[in-house]
């Protein structure tokens, strides 16, 4: 006898007629007049449960069995057999049912067996990962992860756990979540009436990291080539379906690598990721299909097939304008709306695209300077139906250079110094991007909220849990 998961069964692991033991929840019951039931269970292994027969000659099926409800935990000890319904191919015929906890008040259990909407998935967040939705995109969450790490690992990247608390502003954006542990009440002020955070925990202001790119580009600097990937931190208060105050990033840096060659990494990598999701996540992927009657299939494979189109950002501004479909003529040095990028998008068919060189004042200090004075070596990468996924650039990595830019930016010197350094001694190119996990997600399962895509969505005024 052994303990097996419901997916090891479904995929053909275990032998026909061998004795199992199957840990799981109850999806839902139904009682024949002839004496058995059958009872769903799932151990949020598969986004289909397993079927369970339990007849009436169990010691525990009146008092137990026919009170059981969706929700209920409990551990079956069985045999495996070919089923003969049309709807799944196995089932288990039990020989014990151990009931582990039943469901207090089963008319309000939040979770029922029928379908629910997204909306009301979001006020029982420590619950929704109970149906099938939720629970298929944090397999497939849990398997982008694990491609990634994989794919880099492979390719020689080193990974790094850069700071989540830190004390610079790697965006230069200044919308970060301050970490302190002062009183609010008896703030410590200094001789200019300030609050002197001297007095506080770090001894400086420190806030939640909204990048780690500044301190691994100083690992870049020396192992060549590198990755971190965890949550980042914005506070914004952007009420969009696109936008999370918490979210994940992976943030990739490569020493002696130009900006045509990380825009190449970054498809090369998409590409390979992709077709692994494929292959191994075509259970929930066909579920996630049929819940939202997109051809997700098809979306995903016309990505593969297709190279990304690659555009400058001034070649971007002539098509938008030529358009006429907007009012107010884009000049250059606007950044981009979620309008423009749909239509782009629309323009090019819907092939992913990377649009280039884009003007230094809507871009980042620490993008490399063109030699045309006004334009920086960056790409976005846009993705139908969710827009920016990757950000990138070359590194600037002239000193005299980079210390202008942050003084243009009124940026201190100071607390840059250290960064600086990496231009003084032995500086070398170096190009690296971020990529939001959510928003990748978003594309792969075509869930247009990221608030459905992150197990606790942080957002305005949303901290629960």
């Amino acid at each position: 006898m052994s303990i097996v998961s419901v997916i090891e069964i479904q995929n053909d692991k275990v032998k026909i007629g061998e004795l199992i033991t199957i840990n799981g929840w109850i999806r839902s019951r139904r009682d024949s007049k002839l004496g058995f039931s059958f009872i769903d269970v799932n151990d949020g292994s598969s986004c289909n449960p397993i079927q369970c027969i339990a007849y009436n000659n169990l010691k525990n099926y009146y008092k137990d069995v026919l009170k059981l409800t969706v929700g209920c935990s409990i551990t079956i000890l069985g045999n495996l057999f070919l089923s003969s319904g049309k709807k799944q191919k196995y089932e288990i015929v039990i020989n014990n049912i151990n009931i582990l906890g039943f469901v207090d008040n089963p008319e309000r259990y939040p979770i029922s067996s029928k379908n629910h909407t997204v909306e009301h998935l979001r006020n029982v967040v420590h619950l929704r990962s109970r149906t099938n939705f939720i629970g298929s995109i944090s397999r497939i969450r849990d398997f982008i992860s694990y491609a990634l790490k994989s794919f880099l690992y492979k390719k020689k990247y080193v990974w790094v756990p850069t700071p989540i608390i830190t004390s610079i502003d790697s965006e230069g954006l200044g919308k970060m979540f301050r970490v302190s542990t002062l009183d609010f009440y008896n703030l410590p002020k200094d001789n200019d009436g300030k609050i002197d955070f001297r007095k506080d925990f770090f001894g400086k202001e420190s806030f939640l990291t909204v990048s780690g790119q500044l301190t691994l580009e100083t690992y870049a600097c020396s192992l060549s080539k590198v990755y971190t990937f965890g949550p980042t931190f914005r506070a914004e208060n952007s009420n969009t379906s696109r936008h999370l105050s918490e979210f994940w990033m992976l943030e990739l840096e490569e020493s002696f690598l130009s900006l045509d060659e990380i825009i190449q990494f970054s498809e090369n990598m998409l590409k390979k990721l992709i077709n692994l999701v494929l292959k191994n996540c075509y259970q929930d992927i066909k579920f996630l299909e049929l819940k939202s009657k997109n051809k997700i299939f098809c979306k995903l494979n016309f990505f593969l097939e297709n190279d990304f189109i690659k555009k400058d950002y001034a070649e971007i501004i002539d098509i938008l304008n030529f358009s006429k479909k907007f009012k107010e003529k884009i000049n250059f040095g606007t950044d981009l709306s979620s309008e423009h990028e749909k239509y782009i998008l629309n323009y090019y068919s819907n092939i992913p695209i990377v649009i280039k060189n884009h003007p230094k004042k809507i871009k980042a200090f620490y993008m490399k300077l063109n030699d045309d004075k006004k334009t920086v070596s960056s790409f976005d990468l846009l993705l139908p139906g969710v827009g920016e996924v990757i950000g990138g650039s070359e590194r600037e990595d002239k000193f005299d250079k980079l210390e202008t830019r942050l003084k243009e930016m009124g940026m201190s010197l100071q607390d840059y110094s250290w960064y600086l350094d990496l231009r003084k001694y032995g500086t070398v190119p170096h190009s690296g991007f971020g990529m939001g996990f959510e928003r990748l997600l978003s594309y792969i399962t075509n869930v247009t909220n990221v608030r459905d895509l992150i197990p606790f969505p942080r957002t305005a005024k949303n901290s629960l849990f």
